[in-house]
Parts: structure tokens; C-alpha cells; sequence
């Protein structure tokens, strides 16, 4: 059965979620980079020299009035090749200090804190039944909220299982917070654990 009790009101650590004024430049540049190192490269496009046919000269060289051409499979020709495609190997990675993200997750957890959006719950217990959730989330009167991100200390297969088959609702691990899922979600279900790990993680 999951734990449905709020806590009192916890005085939150002060160098974790409520820093100075947030610089929203460095929230896009750590948001932006968390969408950059999650794509991939499957679009591919076809060279001149990689597409099939065009082997045998179009016309001859002089005598036609046309334009000397070489092969069918000219880029400025129909079915011709690509200039400048995607080639399958672009690395879209891109590269952000470890202090700066930290900056930017406390900034992230101060706009969240600063709006309402996180909330304190005693612990998250539950057999790996997705009612044990449901019953949290109508406790804490946040069941028509869009997204909903449930941090607690560490995973287990039991809470993966009873929140998997939850719309809107994400499980994440404290230290494995990110600025993306902080910035999307409408609600913050943090554990005291998960507060104590965050804290310590952040704090410093």
C-alpha cells in the first residue's frame, strides 16, 4: 500500500531550492543539451557516387546545343544523389560541465519549488500495484495534473511496475534528476529519502 500521508511543512535547504535569481540561458543550454544527447542518427541520404545507375553518358559531349553532362545522377538532376545530406554518422552530443548542470538543477528546483509545484511525502511503499499509486496521487489532490514526476531514493522492480502503466506519471532516481524532467513536470512527488539524497548531491 503506498504511503499517503503529506509531511509537515520540511524547511527545504536554501542552496538547493532557493538559489539566486535564475539565469534561464543556462537552463536552455543544459536543457537543450539533455534533448541533443538523446538523438539519434538513422536518417541517411545517398551520394552521387552511391546512387545506382548513371553510368553511361546522357548525350555526347559536343554537337547537341545542351549542357555537357557526365551522368544522370547529377544532384541537380531527377533521382540524382544528395548534397549535403545526413549521413547516418553525425555525432549530436553536446558537452556540459558537471558544475553547470548542477547550477542549472537547483535553478530548476528553486522556479519549481518557488511555484508550488514540489510537494513532500513521507515514503512510496507498494506490492507493484498501480492502485497503490493512484491512491498516493488522489491523497495528494494531484490526479488531474498532466505530468507528474514521482522521485524517490532509489528504484525498485515493484515501483517500476506499478507506475509503468501510468499516463503521465515518470519514476525517477534523486541523483538521476535532470533540468528536462524538472522543467516538465506539473507536479514534483519528492521522498523524504529522495530530499536527504538531493540535498546532499546538490548541496554542497
Amino acid at each position: 500500500m503506498a504511503a499517503t500521508s503529506k509531511t509537515a511543512a520540511k524547511a527545504l535547504l536554501e542552496t538547493v531550492f532557493n538559489v539566486e535569481v535564475p539565469n534561464h540561458e543556462l537552463l536552455k543550454l543544459v536543457y537543450g543539451a539533455y534533448l541533443a544527447n538523446g538523438r539519434t542518427n538513422h536518417a541517411k541520404t545517398l551520394r552521387r557516387g552511391e546512387v545506382s545507375g548513371g553510368g553511361k553518358k546522357p548525350w555526347k559531349q559536343k554537337g547537341t546545343g545542351r549542357a555537357r553532362f557526365g551522368s544522370s545522377r547529377n544532384p541537380i538532376w531527377r533521382k540524382g544523389g544528395v548534397v549535403f545530406g545526413p549521413l547516418g554518422n553525425e555525432n549530436y552530443s553536446k558537452t556540459v560541465a558537471v558544475r553547470t548542470k548542477r547550477v542549472a538543477l537547483r535553478q530548476a528546483l528553486t522556479l519549481s519549488h518557488k511555484s508550488g509545484s514540489v510537494v513532500i511525502i513521507d515514503d512510496v511503499t507498494t506490492t507493484g500495484k498501480t492502485k497503490d499509486i493512484t491512491a498516493l496521487l488522489a491523497a495528494q489532490d494531484i490526479t488531474k495534473q498532466r505530468n507528474i514526476l514521482l522521485v524517490v531514493d532509489h528504484k525498485t522492480p515493484e515501483l517500476t511496475r506499478a507506475t509503468n502503466n501510468l499516463e503521465g506519471v515518470q519514476l525517477t532516481q534523486a541523483t538521476y534528476l535532470s533540468v528536462f524532467s524538472i522543467m516538465n513536470a506539473d507536479r514534483l512527488l519528492v521522498t523524504k529519502a529522495a530530499l536527504t539524497e538531493i540535498e546532499k548531491w546538490l548541496g554542497a
